[in-house]
Protein backbone atom coordinates (compact mmCIF):
# COMPACT_ATOMS: atom_id res chain seq x y z
CA UNK A 1 0.00 0.00 0.00
CA UNK A 2 1.71 3.55 -1.28
CA UNK A 3 2.85 5.84 2.23
CA UNK A 4 0.52 8.32 3.41
CA UNK A 5 1.91 11.79 2.68
CA UNK A 6 1.62 14.09 5.57
CA UNK A 7 1.98 18.03 5.59
CA UNK A 8 5.30 18.65 6.88
CA UNK A 9 4.62 21.48 9.05
CA UNK A 10 2.38 19.41 10.73
CA UNK A 11 4.40 16.62 10.85
CA UNK A 12 7.08 18.43 12.53
CA UNK A 13 4.54 19.29 14.86
CA UNK A 14 3.63 16.27 15.86
CA UNK A 15 7.17 14.78 16.11
CA UNK A 16 7.49 17.19 18.93
CA UNK A 17 3.96 17.82 20.67
CA UNK A 18 2.19 14.70 19.62
CA UNK A 19 2.80 13.09 22.42
CA UNK A 20 2.25 15.98 24.92
CA UNK A 21 -1.11 16.38 22.77
CA UNK A 22 -2.39 12.70 22.67
CA UNK A 23 -1.52 12.64 26.42
CA UNK A 24 -3.79 16.04 27.31
CA UNK A 25 -6.60 15.10 24.87
CA UNK A 26 -6.93 11.36 26.66
CA UNK A 27 -6.95 13.34 29.74
CA UNK A 28 -9.97 15.54 28.49
CA UNK A 29 -11.90 12.29 27.55
CA UNK A 30 -11.01 13.03 23.65
CA UNK A 31 -8.51 10.73 22.64
CA UNK A 32 -7.24 11.43 19.34
CA UNK A 33 -8.20 8.79 16.58
CA UNK A 34 -4.63 8.39 15.51
CA UNK A 35 -2.40 8.87 18.53
CA UNK A 36 0.77 9.09 16.94
CA UNK A 37 -0.30 11.70 14.90
CA UNK A 38 -2.86 13.75 16.81
CA UNK A 39 -2.27 17.09 15.26
CA UNK A 40 -3.60 16.46 11.85
CA UNK A 41 -2.82 18.47 8.97
CA UNK A 42 -5.21 21.01 8.69
CA UNK A 43 -4.33 22.04 12.36
CA UNK A 44 -0.80 22.30 11.07
CA UNK A 45 -1.74 24.43 8.19
CA UNK A 46 -4.00 26.67 10.53
CA UNK A 47 -1.02 27.17 12.54
CA UNK A 48 1.67 27.70 10.14
CA UNK A 49 -1.12 30.51 8.70
CA UNK A 50 -1.41 31.93 12.32
CA UNK A 51 2.81 32.16 12.74
CA UNK A 52 2.58 33.81 9.48
CA UNK A 53 0.46 36.61 10.73
CA UNK A 54 1.81 37.07 13.97
CA UNK A 55 5.30 37.45 12.47
CA UNK A 56 3.74 39.33 9.82
CA UNK A 57 2.62 42.13 12.36
CA UNK A 58 5.67 42.10 14.26
CA UNK A 59 7.81 42.72 11.39
CA UNK A 60 4.88 45.41 10.02
CA UNK A 61 5.53 47.00 13.83
CA UNK A 62 8.96 47.08 14.05
CA UNK A 63 9.30 49.09 10.44
CA UNK A 64 6.34 51.40 10.67
CA UNK A 65 7.16 54.62 9.46
CA UNK A 66 4.99 57.72 8.63
CA UNK A 67 7.94 59.17 5.92
CA UNK A 68 9.04 56.23 4.24
CA UNK A 69 6.78 53.37 4.88
CA UNK A 70 7.66 50.43 2.73
CA UNK A 71 5.37 47.77 0.23
CA UNK A 72 4.12 45.25 3.16
CA UNK A 73 2.79 48.67 5.20
CA UNK A 74 1.37 50.20 2.05
CA UNK A 75 -0.67 47.14 1.27
CA UNK A 76 -1.51 46.26 5.22
CA UNK A 77 -2.77 49.96 4.82
CA UNK A 78 -4.77 49.21 1.98
CA UNK A 79 -6.30 46.07 3.46
CA UNK A 80 -7.24 48.33 6.71
CA UNK A 81 -9.12 50.66 4.66
CA UNK A 82 -11.08 48.55 2.76
CA UNK A 83 -12.17 46.63 6.23
CA UNK A 84 -13.17 50.18 7.26
CA UNK A 85 -15.22 51.25 4.75
CA UNK A 86 -16.92 47.36 4.43
CA UNK A 87 -17.95 47.74 7.88
CA UNK A 88 -19.23 51.21 7.96
CA UNK A 89 -21.37 50.38 4.80
CA UNK A 90 -22.56 47.30 6.35
CA UNK A 91 -23.00 47.55 10.51
CA UNK A 92 -22.74 51.41 10.41
CA UNK A 93 -22.45 53.49 14.02
CA UNK A 94 -20.01 52.01 15.86
CA UNK A 95 -18.78 49.52 13.33
CA UNK A 96 -15.03 50.18 13.55
CA UNK A 97 -14.85 48.35 16.97
CA UNK A 98 -15.57 45.01 14.60
CA UNK A 99 -12.71 45.99 12.52
CA UNK A 100 -10.19 44.03 14.18
CA UNK A 101 -12.44 40.93 13.93
CA UNK A 102 -13.02 41.06 10.03
CA UNK A 103 -10.26 41.92 9.17
CA UNK A 104 -8.24 39.37 10.90
CA UNK A 105 -11.17 36.61 9.70
CA UNK A 106 -10.45 37.77 6.04
CA UNK A 107 -6.65 37.75 6.26
CA UNK A 108 -6.67 34.21 7.64
CA UNK A 109 -9.01 32.61 5.02
CA UNK A 110 -6.76 34.12 1.93
CA UNK A 111 -3.74 33.16 3.49
CA UNK A 112 -5.23 29.71 3.73
CA UNK A 113 -6.67 29.60 0.77
CA UNK A 114 -3.38 30.16 -0.58
CA UNK A 115 -1.35 28.39 1.13
CA UNK A 116 -1.89 25.36 -0.86
CA UNK A 117 -0.73 26.71 -4.11
CA UNK A 118 3.10 26.46 -2.81
CA UNK A 119 4.58 22.75 -3.51
CA UNK A 120 4.79 20.82 -0.68
CA UNK A 121 2.12 23.17 1.40
CA UNK A 122 -1.83 22.29 2.49
CA UNK A 123 -4.64 24.53 2.14
CA UNK A 124 -6.11 24.42 5.66
CA UNK A 125 -9.78 25.43 3.89
CA UNK A 126 -9.97 22.35 2.16
CA UNK A 127 -10.93 20.54 5.41
CA UNK A 128 -13.96 20.85 6.31
CA UNK A 129 -13.17 21.77 9.37
CA UNK A 130 -11.22 24.68 9.16
CA UNK A 131 -14.21 26.63 7.96
CA UNK A 132 -16.55 25.48 10.27
CA UNK A 133 -14.51 26.45 13.65
CA UNK A 134 -14.67 29.77 11.39
CA UNK A 135 -18.26 30.03 10.98
CA UNK A 136 -19.12 28.75 14.94
CA UNK A 137 -16.52 31.79 15.97
CA UNK A 138 -18.69 34.31 13.86
CA UNK A 139 -22.24 32.92 14.98
CA UNK A 140 -20.94 33.39 18.86
CA UNK A 141 -19.59 36.67 18.18
CA UNK A 142 -22.80 38.09 16.25
CA UNK A 143 -25.21 36.66 19.12
CA UNK A 144 -23.39 37.84 21.87
CA UNK A 145 -23.35 41.44 19.97
CA UNK A 146 -26.91 41.09 19.99
CA UNK A 147 -27.48 40.38 23.70
CA UNK A 148 -24.98 42.94 24.39
CA UNK A 149 -26.90 45.53 22.27
CA UNK A 150 -30.36 44.43 23.66
CA UNK A 151 -30.24 42.46 26.79
CA UNK A 152 -31.42 38.88 26.77
CA UNK A 153 -34.98 39.70 26.74
CA UNK A 154 -34.32 42.22 24.41
CA UNK A 155 -32.61 39.97 21.68
CA UNK A 156 -35.76 37.74 22.39
CA UNK A 157 -38.04 39.96 20.81
CA UNK A 158 -35.76 40.91 18.27
CA UNK A 159 -35.55 37.40 17.03
CA UNK A 160 -39.77 37.09 17.48
CA UNK A 161 -39.69 40.00 14.68
CA UNK A 162 -40.93 43.61 14.59
CA UNK A 163 -45.02 42.37 15.07
CA UNK A 164 -45.43 39.98 18.28
CA UNK A 165 -48.99 38.27 16.66
CA UNK A 166 -46.57 36.17 13.95
CA UNK A 167 -43.62 35.75 16.97
CA UNK A 168 -44.79 32.22 16.92
CA UNK A 169 -43.78 31.74 13.17
CA UNK A 170 -40.67 34.01 13.16
CA UNK A 171 -39.13 32.93 16.41
CA UNK A 172 -38.19 29.44 15.52
CA UNK A 173 -37.58 30.73 11.75
CA UNK A 174 -34.64 33.01 12.81
CA UNK A 175 -33.28 30.37 15.07
CA UNK A 176 -33.44 28.28 12.39
CA UNK A 177 -32.22 30.88 10.06
CA UNK A 178 -28.81 31.42 11.88
CA UNK A 179 -27.93 27.68 12.31
CA UNK A 180 -28.12 27.87 8.33
CA UNK A 181 -26.37 30.64 8.27
CA UNK A 182 -23.91 29.48 10.28
CA UNK A 183 -23.55 26.35 7.85
CA UNK A 184 -23.85 28.17 4.56
CA UNK A 185 -20.95 30.01 5.69
CA UNK A 186 -18.46 26.80 6.22
CA UNK A 187 -19.74 24.62 3.34
CA UNK A 188 -19.83 27.37 0.84
CA UNK A 189 -15.60 28.21 1.71
CA UNK A 190 -14.88 24.88 1.79
CA UNK A 191 -16.58 23.43 -1.15
CA UNK A 192 -15.29 25.89 -3.22
CA UNK A 193 -11.07 25.43 -1.82
CA UNK A 194 -11.89 21.94 -2.33
CA UNK A 195 -13.35 21.68 -5.49
CA UNK A 196 -10.46 24.02 -6.75
CA UNK A 197 -7.74 21.68 -5.63
CA UNK A 198 -9.44 19.29 -6.82
CA UNK A 199 -9.73 20.53 -10.17
CA UNK A 200 -6.05 21.99 -10.10
CA UNK A 201 -4.58 18.32 -9.21
CA UNK A 202 -6.46 16.72 -11.95
CA UNK A 203 -5.26 18.93 -14.97
CA UNK A 204 -1.87 19.21 -13.88
CA UNK A 205 -1.47 15.47 -14.05
CA UNK A 206 -3.34 15.85 -17.46
CA UNK A 207 -2.04 18.63 -19.18
CA UNK A 208 1.35 19.59 -17.21
CA UNK A 209 1.79 22.92 -19.14
CA UNK A 210 -0.68 26.10 -19.44
CA UNK A 211 -4.00 24.64 -18.10
CA UNK A 212 -2.59 24.69 -14.16
CA UNK A 213 -1.67 28.19 -14.65
CA UNK A 214 -5.17 28.77 -15.98
CA UNK A 215 -6.39 26.76 -12.53
CA UNK A 216 -4.04 28.66 -10.29
CA UNK A 217 -5.28 31.84 -11.63
CA UNK A 218 -9.08 30.95 -10.98
CA UNK A 219 -7.66 29.69 -7.46
CA UNK A 220 -6.07 32.77 -6.72
CA UNK A 221 -8.98 34.88 -7.56
CA UNK A 222 -11.41 32.52 -6.14
CA UNK A 223 -9.55 32.42 -2.58
CA UNK A 224 -9.70 36.19 -2.66
CA UNK A 225 -13.55 36.35 -3.81
CA UNK A 226 -14.50 33.59 -0.39
CA UNK A 227 -12.14 35.47 1.90
CA UNK A 228 -14.11 38.63 0.76
CA UNK A 229 -17.37 36.85 1.41
CA UNK A 230 -16.33 35.70 4.74
CA UNK A 231 -16.27 39.28 5.75
CA UNK A 232 -19.33 40.79 4.21
CA UNK A 233 -21.57 38.37 5.71
CA UNK A 234 -20.11 38.69 9.36
CA UNK A 235 -20.81 42.13 9.03
CA UNK A 236 -24.26 41.58 7.46
CA UNK A 237 -25.21 39.65 10.68
CA UNK A 238 -23.62 41.81 13.37
CA UNK A 239 -25.63 44.61 11.44
CA UNK A 240 -28.95 42.48 12.05
CA UNK A 241 -28.30 41.39 15.25
CA UNK A 242 -27.45 45.11 17.05
CA UNK A 243 -29.85 46.62 14.62
CA UNK A 244 -32.24 48.78 16.82
CA UNK A 245 -36.16 48.48 15.68
CA UNK A 246 -38.05 51.77 14.81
Amino acid sequence: MPVEQHFWFAKLLNDFLGGLVTTLMSMAGFPPANPHYPIPDYVGGEILVLLLIVIGAIFLRRQLSVENPGKLQHAMEIFLEFTQNLVDEMIGHGARRYVPLIGTLGLFIVICNILGLIPTFVTPTASIQVPLGCAVLVFIHYNFQGLRQHGILGYLRHLCGPMMGIAIIMFPTEILSNVLRMLSLSVRLWANMLVGGILEGVFTGLIPIAIPAIFMALHIFESFLQAYVFMILPALYISLSTAEEH
